[in-house]
């Protein structure tokens, strides 16, 4: 086979393309299949070879956890682009980090018989044996499969989810007979209640969907997956119908299978991939009752604290000195703000982090409509990202956050009929930042906060150094306030 008669990469016709688009689409299934990395490279000038798609397994350890796509490779790791082998099979070793891998080299040929990429199957030599020692007729439909794939005639309806190293796997042939199963898959059906081989037996056989489902692939053409529960369990399967030509570039492993084109493709039959959901499921539904039974008590405690709010609301009305008035306030609205926290807990999915931003949101406008009085015009702005945090942290950040604007309200605003409260919120990447600034009165010029802080300073400084392990800065001037928390995430 002459050079002239590759397509280097700049060549290639828009046919070209899309058919390498469509095989690097459908290489993760056949990376699962083959329990084995694979890498599609293109010719790019000058003996090099670039790879264009990569696919790693999810049925067994991947040899390349890097991103390779890109990479530019000399054109010895495949083979010369001029060589024989170009237009078959070709088997080599080779060294992945001092451990001894096997490579399978086929191409990949357009519609004109032009050889316009060069798909490599990587694994290790010990799976590379382990693969040879499978019975035939699964070899023989995985290279149909293989071939099938490398002209674009894949056809998957809707996503499939990865065959995975504990599912099982069924090869039925175009007449219904099963001629293989692997060892996970007879171990299933074994819990299904077939005890005895099911080789060779008609997969109508089955007293399951197997029947329907591979009726269906094999009339329809198309890889889909399905749910179902049998026997108590919960069963997914993927179908995988097979269809080739009478020649294939991996069924001969010597010789040569030069390209030409060729009609006629045929059912050979489908794989039939079967993932034992029973656990992962009883698990999730576990968990999903569990968080369930978390949400309804965050709902509860959310409600007593609503409820502790309203009664000391009451006994400040009933208080007859000032001071007593403004501390059950006080106390009211940080009741309140971990309130808050409870209640986004108990509209959580999950519950586990917090959105930052809708805490401070709320916070604000509780503060807005339980402080301000109605004769004063204060304009409180706020400011910020998605910042997602676990629930402790956006506890401690809504009693800060509230301590602060009510600070700003009660002693800047004191004084003035109007002013401006602004809070924002940034996302340092590892770190948060909250500032809170107001253009009150400000702070008197000796003021120290380890000596004029009031409760609610000392309640943010303590909690921004002990349980957020943050920074609090505090400064004051003639045009008011200003307070910043920074803490890591």
């Amino acid at each position: 086979m002459s050079r002239a008669s590759i397509v280097a990469q700049d060549d290639l016709s828009q046919d070209d393309l899309g058919l390498l688009d469509k095989v690097a689409s459908d290489l993760p299934i056949l990376a699962d299949l083959s329990r084995a990395d694979l890498l599609l490279y293109v010719l790019e000038a000058r003996g090099q070879v670039m790879i264009r798609a990569q696919a790693r397994p999810h049925s067994s350890a991947t040899l390349y956890r890097d991103e390779r796509v890109g990479r530019s490779e000399p054109e010895e790791v495949i083979g010369q682009f001029g060589d024989p082998l170009w237009s078959t099979y070709s088997l080599k070793t080779m060294d992945v980090r001092g451990a001894s891998v096997a490579r399978q080299v086929v191409p990949v040929h357009n519609a004109d018989g032009q050889a316009i990429a060069m798909l490599a199957r990587d694994a290790y030599w010990f799976a590379h044996e382990r693969h040879r020692r499978r019975a035939r007729a699964f070899q023989k439909a995985l290279l149909e499969f293989t071939w099938m794939v490398l002209h674009g005639r894949l056809q998957v309806a809707g996503e499939l989810s990865p065959f995975r190293e504990h599912d099982g796997i069924m090869y039925v042939n175009a007449e219904g007979q099963i001629r293989y199963l692997s060892g996970v898959c007879a171990e299933i059906y074994r819990g299904l209640g077939y005890r005895e081989s099911l080789v060779d037996r008609h997969v109508s056989d089955l007293h399951t969907i197997d029947y329907q489902i591979v009726q269906k692939g094999m009339s329809e053409g198309q890889a889909y997956e399905e749910s179902s529960e049998e026997g108590g369990g919960l069963y997914v399967r993927k179908v995988l119908p097979i269809i080739s030509q009478d020649l294939s570039p991996w069924g001969r492993l010597t010789g040569r299978l030069l390209p030409r084109k060729r009609e006629g493709w045929r059912q050979r039959g489908v794989f039939l991939l079967i993932h034992d959901a029973t656990e992962a499921v009883r698990t999730q539904r576990e968990l999903e009752s569990q968080m369930a039974i978390v949400r309804e008590v965050h709902h509860r405690v959310k409600n007593n604290l609503q409820v502790i709010a309203s009664i000391m609301r009451m006994e400040a009305r009933r208080a007859q000195r000032e001071e007593t008035q403004q501390a059950l306030e006080d106390s009211v609205q940080r009741i309140l703000s971990v309130a808050v926290v409870h209640e986004f807990l108990s509209q959580q999915a999950e519950g586990i982090t917090i959105n930052l931003r809708e805490v401070i949101g709320r916070i604000i406008a509780q503060v807005q409509q339980s402080l301000i009085p109605p004769d004063k015009d204060v304009e409180v702005s706020f400011s910020g990202p998605d910042i997602w945090l676990p629930a402790e942290r956006a506890t401690q950040c809504a009693l800060i956050v509230n301590e602060l604007v009510q600070n700003a309200i009660e002693h800047g605003m004191r004084y003035r009929s109007q002013g401006r409260i602004d809070v924002s919120l940034w996302d340092g990447g590892g770190s948060v930042i909250i500032e809170v600034s107001d253009n009150g009165q400000g702070l008197k010029a000796d003021f120290d906060l380890d000596v004029h802080a009031s409760l609610g300073l000392t309640l943010v400084k303590n909690m921004v150094q002990r349980d957020l392990r943050g920074q609090l800065e505090i400064q004051g001037s003639d045009q008011g306030t200003r307070a910043v928390v920074t803490f890591e995430k």
